[in-house]
């Protein structure tokens, strides 16, 4: 039975309760940290208390807002110096809190190694891989090695590459191989995949293991997908509000939550399995102020449990197992017995389709899109200067109908979007659109597509100007928008930078859709979302769909995703459309090798993931014949021939097709 302490003795309770590692690569006591921002105190951690076994891999997991970065830049002794830090942090021995700089930049070169989310931003432009790969591994040579040992194909020639020149999945390889210059102990991983394709995804999971594997590092991998923690992780630390609510095995903790923030969490997630005909079960409400924070649980607001006990004191953690904690005062029989199943639906089914028979809203025939690439930038390999990005697609999206656009990086999906949008002209073959407004389109990063100084009324007042609505009539229409996507009226007022990115992008659909368009094309709209929040996004994309009748073409590098979001779904390789269908069957019976490897990749609880090897060819130079055809375990000679033309024919009224010689037959 869980026991309430006071708030000053919770932080002493705290640290005894969580189970001791003999010989701890790292240790955090009671660490604190606060940011004074416009005058106020920002809480970032509350008293967070944990150890880093030899050789563990430990998941960091929870929502934007829980403290994981900050707790790892901590340890990575890289706060910035307004930054107040109570508590300890040690890391092989060093003090990575109050210790000397110079001792702290020695452990950081010597016994720690980062891997940041967006490697563009820790690789120096101007400079070539090798030489920066090299500034920490001492030589040329040993940066060739290690270059080789993180997998990167033709490792001599991309020494010479730029940043720029790599995708995004080399990229990470190559700021993997920086942090094992040193041979570190410990190794921080901060969202080191949440940008990446799922294949790629699976790939880098894959070679952090196979290092802790090789070279008996420990890795601290900080993630908001709790299927990408149980991929490689062997506990799980599940952090909210700047504390630790749960920590374990990670087999008990994503088995059995014992806190129901977890449960929460668990809940939200979309797998395979996800019901398509019931509305998601996203996590109520948002993270609380880090300003003014909760006297008691933090999680009280949200949680189905709480009782007036849970709002006095902070929960201390308590052992629920020989090595697991959970800070909640109910038992855990009683977390899984009264919150039931971790289903990923409700039973709220979503409203009533307007769909009528109509015209269909787009119609894509035979599109090209090519792109002249400056001289400067092309490598010796005897291009023409002509990057590819579509060759050839068909494809025909219903009125009121729901497609997506799934496959990886460099497949064409966002340019398909932009030629659909008319943002960019397709270099041959038509678009037509059915008659009205113009298709809207919703971006991945919503506050890069909202203006910084304009309110959110003033922004989607916007589009209303060219109606002949009056003043009143304008403010009553952005009221009543707001209230469609969930949003209270005075967030009128505010400015996209005073928004959460949940409301954020909110804010872009209520935009998109207060003069209802034909189309809403969305550009990974959820991809970096939390879970609970991607659900609540994916929601009400789905109500706005069928109470306005609209089309919806929906990019996506998440099958799962696309599978609840769809009534059909394009898989996407090197600018053309390999397999179209119904969502259920092309997830559930892909019938092109590149689908099926898509769906074998995805990461997921109680089950591996699958590596598709090697990555796509250059758009600039792609392959004869079958573009997929040096990645396919099933290729023939004749899928590379010269005068091969593996593509979808026609549009049929409801096909599912697919691209491929050797499964025609579907």
């Amino acid at each position: 039975m869980g026991i309430a302490v006071s708030a000053v003795d919770a932080p002493a309770v705290a640290a005894a309760a969580v189970p001791p590692i003999s010989d701890p690569v790292a240790t955090v006591a009671d660490l604190r940290v606060t940011f004074r921002r416009d005058g106020r105190d920002v809480h970032a951690l509350r008293g967070v208390s944990l150890d880093v076994a030899p050789g563990e891999i430990l998941g960091l997991v929870g929502e934007s807002g829980s403290g994981k970065s900050v707790l790892g830049f901590t340890m990575l002794g890289l706060l910035p110096s307004s930054a107040r830090v109570d508590g300890t942090v040690s890391v092989v021995g060093s003090d990575m809190v109050d210790g000397d700089a110079k001792a702290q930049r020695k452990v950081r070169r010597l016994d720690l190694g980062a891997v940041f989310q967006d490697p563009m931003t820790s690789l120096n432009p101007t400079m070539r891989i090798g030489r920066q790969v090299a500034e920490a591994a001492g030589s040329d040579a040993e940066a060739l090695r290690l270059l080789t040992a993180v997998g990167i194909p033709d490792p001599k020639r991309r020494m010479r590459a730029f940043p720029h020149e790599l995708s995004g999945g080399l990229r990470q390889r190559v700021m993997i191989a920086i942090a094992i210059a040193g041979d570190p102990e410990l190794i921080i991983a901060d969202e080191p995949t949440t940008a990446l394709d799922v294949t790629v995804q699976a790939q880098v999971l894959r070679l952090l293991q196979r290092l802790r594997d090789e070279i008996g590092c420990s890795i601290v991998l900080i993630t908001h997908d709790l299927g990408v923690a149980a991929q490689i992780s062997d506990r799980i630390a599940v952090l909210y509000a700047g504390r630790i609510a749960e920590i374990g095995p990670t087999a008990e903790v994503l088995g059995s939550s014992a806190h129901p923030y977890t449960h929460g969490l668990l809940r939200s997630r979309l797998t395979l399995d996800t019901a398509r005909d019931r509305k998601l079960a996203a996590l109520a409400g948002s993270v609380p102020s880090a300003v003014t924070p909760l006297p008691g649980c933090a999680f009280v607001p949200r949680c189905a449990l709480a009782t007036d006990d849970c709002a006095t004191a902070p929960p201390a953690p308590v052992p629920v197992g020989p090595a697991r904690v959970s800070a909640c005062i109910r038992p855990l029989d009683t977390v899984a017995d009264r919150l039931g199943a971790a289903s990923t639906t409700t039973d709220e089914p979503y409203p009533e389709s307007k769909r009528a028979e109509q015209p269909p809203s787009v119609v894509l025939r035979d599109v090209t899109k090519s792109f002249t690439v400056a001289r400067r930038w092309l490598d010796r390999s005897g291009t023409d200067g002509k990057l590819q990005a579509l060759r050839g697609v068909t494809l025909r999206v219903g009125h009121g109908e729901s497609v997506a656009l799934v496959g990886e990086s460099g497949s064409g999906k966002s340019t398909l979007l932009r030629v659909i949008a008319g943002l960019e002209k397709p270099t041959s073959g038509t678009v037509e659109l059915a008659a009205g407004e113009r298709p809207q389109m919703v971006f991945q990063d919503a506050g890069a597509s909202l203006t910084p100084w304009l309110s959110v009324g003033e922004l989607i007042a916007e589009r209303l100007r060219r109606t002949s609505m009056s003043r009143s009539e304008r403010r009553a229409a952005v009221i009543e928008v707001l209230e469609r996507v969930g949003l209270p009226a005075e967030i009128a007022k505010s400015r996209a930078g005073q928004l959460s990115g949940g409301q954020r992008q909110r804010v872009s659909l209520a935009r998109a859709t207060v003069v209802p368009p034909s189309v809403l094309l969305c550009d990974e709209p959820t991809s970096a979302l939390d879970v609970s929040l991607a659900a609540s996004v994916l929601n009400l994309i789905g109500d706005l769909r069928r109470s306005l009748d609209m089309s919806v073409v929906f990019v996506t590098h998440d099958l799962s995703v696309a599978r609840v979001v769809a009534d059909r779904i394009a898989v996407m390789y090197l600018g053309r459309i390999v397999e179209v269908g119904p969502a259920e069957r092309v997830i559930g019976d892909p019938a092109h090798p590149y689908t099926q490897a898509l769906v074998d990749s995805i990461p997921d609880i109680g089950r591996e993931s699958r590596i598709l090897a090697g990555e796509p060819a250059s758009p600039l130079s792609p392959p004869a014949g079958c573009a997929f055809h040096p990645r396919c375990p099933i290729a023939v000679d004749a899928c590379g021939g010269a005068d091969l033309d593996v593509r979808l024919e026609g549009i049929p009224a409801n096909p599912h097709q697919v691209a491929c010689i050797e499964r025609r037959a579907v």
